[in-house]
């Protein structure tokens, strides 16, 4: 019998269930996905790239752990307002108590067993595509990769079971000390007007100062570090929730009482003066959730974009080649060089021997020591070359250098091995008994179109060594900053839409939730003669000042916020417009879908046939 209640119920509320188990499928999906990259040992540590972001995504599923249980905490209490009315029916017509428990608990625990069968097989797609979509951004192999991965799938559903069984568990206690009288008429209780003090202009001040704090901190956080790290931490969401708190209720008063002549605009915002208060601490956590969301994508673009600009400033020259075989020849031959140069050396008595003609006949370009933090202007070495043996540690040859360029120069080509230099003319150098051997060096236009051709080089560089040391190449370095860097992208995108989706979630269930308290004023006015197109224009205004109070200060914050990052990537804000442009079409999804699913809620069938007539 509970059993066919419960199905019958959630029939009955299909729409709406549809609504909660789509973002408790999102979210299980997303979860998922981060535990496939977590637990995947065998395929971490194959892949000496990916193994440097493990960690990465360790920390994602924590954030992601907590931002989950409290949007389940959010979704349970608009499960519970859906059926509220028709539990207290349900005692009135006799039912024990215990039995409505025990039907709500058959219903959170069925709900949550339907979205984590379909969490996890949409799950496994997620997490096949972004396997993919790394290995191809990294350009390395599956091997070891699992889409369908035990642990992960066993840690999920440990982790979603418990927290269904806690949400199942808490809204029995809930019901168990609601009276019967408070469910069949809950949705009749009145709102708490906001009422001004001197205390809450007080925490009004503080709020603001908190906020500047945060702001100022986040602006000049290369000058305060650690100070500034903490600081904009604690003050930038205390000064948020106070701010809401204290500032948004006479706002909207204001707004209303200017507004009060207007026709319709004055219930709109009348309804919106009664909503308001009970919306602050939810709104100010939406607008902090926004902020995370957009910044985790953001940053992590900024992230990639700042490990091209590192691999590509690391050193000019995109090949350094010793003694180049067949194969290596043939691959420098196919790319097209802005300029290559050969540099013939010999090793006696371990000391390199340059040919000091090569080197004056083919001078090459340096960073400019007067360009930025990450050189991108290049100036030719115009010095005379120096003329004394000169050690890699030996500062006191390195004074004695006539220029600091040549040294760095010499040391990026030279074999990795922890010799002396020394340039000697063409009779010198070929007195020499040692072998004669050369290095080619070149310089691309774009060392990026040519990733392929770095990565084959360093593997031929590779297998010529045969295990000895081999010199960090420019590719090497490249790939050690994009593999973490594109850790941090997929993590902060993946993270962010699950940021995004959650809280335009939470702040649409606690809309609904509230939404039956609001149907008698709404057929009220139907009664009044009010056209349902006049009532249905005021949802959407009402409900869009609702969407947008957060969303503008959670862009503030994201705009503001970037200056983090400020210290330790050359472009912080680089293609903001796409994090910010995904979440104003998440934020309208939901935005319209919550105006959808209140009209059905609060404008009834009958209201809609009269005036449909």
């Amino acid at each position: 019998m509970l059993m066919k209640l419960a199905l019958s119920g959630m029939k009955s509320k299909f729409k709406d269930y549809i609504v909660l188990l789509a973002g408790l499928v999102m979210s299980i999906a997303i979860f998922y996905m981060f535990q496939t990259m977590a637990w995947n040992r065998d395929f971490t540590e194959a892949n000496a790239v990916i193994n440097s972001i493990g960690l990465v995504y360790i920390l994602g599923s924590v954030l992601l752990s907590a931002i989950t249980f409290f949007y389940i905490i959010y979704a349970n209490s608009f499960l519970l307002s859906l059926r509220q009315r028709e539990f207290g029916l349900y005692l009135v017509l006799g039912a024990r108590k215990s039995k409505i428990r025990t039907l709500m608990f058959i219903e959170t625990i069925a709900l949550g067993i339907i979205s984590l069968a379909v969490g996890l097989a949409l799950g496994f797609g997620l997490s096949r595509l972004v396997g993919h979509l790394m290995a191809k951004q990294l350009q390395t192999s599956l091997v070891g990769y699992h889409a369908v991965f035990g642990p992960a799938i066993l840690f999920t559903i440990i982790f979603f079971t418990c927290l269904f069984g806690l949400s199942a568990i808490w809204n029995q206690l809930k019901l168990s000390r609601m009276k019967v009288l408070h469910l069949v008429h809950g949705n009749m209780q009145a709102d708490r007007l906001w009422g001004g003090s001197p205390w809450k202009i007080v925490l009004s001040i503080v709020g603001m100062i908190a906020l500047g704090l945060g702001y100022f901190s986040l602006t000049f956080m290369e000058q305060l570090r650690e100070i500034g790290l903490y600081t904009a931490t604690f003050m930038t969401p205390l000064g948020t929730y106070l701010l809401f708190m204290m500032l948004l209720p006479p706002l909207v008063v204001r707004m209303k009482k200017r507004n009060q002549t207007r026709g319709i605009r004055a219930f709109t915002f009348g309804q919106l003066s009664f909503r308001i208060n009970g919306l602050t601490k939810l709104l100010a956590t939406v607008a902090m959730l926004i902020a995370l969301g957009a910044g985790a994508i953001a940053g992590g673009m900024a992230f990639v974009n700042d490990a091209q600009i590192r691999g590509e400033s690391y050193r000019v020259y995109d090949a350094i080649v010793h003694n180049p075989n067949a194969e290596e020849t043939k691959i420098l031959g196919s790319i097209p060089f802005k300029e290559q140069f050969k540099y013939r050396y010999k090793i006696e008595n371990e000391l390199i021997y340059y040919a000091k003609e090569d080197l004056d006949s083919q001078r090459p370009f340096v960073h400019s020591q007067q360009g930025r933090e990450y050189w991108d202007e290049l100036e030719q070495i115009k010095g005379p070359l120096p003329t004394d043996s000169v050690g890699a540690e030996d500062e006191a040859d390195i004074d004695e250098m006539s220029s600091q360029q040549w040294r760095n120069f010499l040391w990026e080509i030279s074999p990795p091995m922890k010799y002396d230099y020394k340039l000697v003319d063409a009779g010198e150098f070929a007195k020499l008994g040692a072998n004669e051997q050369v290095v080619v060096i070149g310089r691309t236009g774009d060392f990026l179109a040519h990733r392929m051709s770095w990565k084959e080089l360093d593997q031929l560089e590779a297998e010529k060594s045969k295990g000895e040391y081999l010199s960090w190449s420019k590719y090497k370095n490249y790939e050690n900053a994009i593999g973490i860097a594109s850790g941090t992208v997929f993590m902060g995108f993946f993270l962010g839409i699950a940021f995004l989706a959650m809280m335009a979630s939470c702040l649409m269930f606690k809309i609904l939730s509230g939404a039956a308290k609001d149907v008698q004023r709404y057929e009220m006015l139907s009664k009044l003669g009010v056209r349902r197109e006049r009532l249905s224009r005021s949802i959407y205004h009402e409900l869009f000042l609702v969407f947008l109070f957060p969303g503008i200060v959670g862009l503030t914050h994201v705009l503001v916020g970037m200056n983090l990052f400020s210290f330790i990537l050359s472009e912080p804000y680089y293609r903001l417009w796409i994090p910010i442009a995904l979440f104003a079409a998440i934020y309208a999804a939901y935005y319209l879908l919550t105006v959808r699913l209140y009209q059905n809620i609060v404008l009834s069938k009958r209201d809609k046939a009269a005036h449909s007539k």
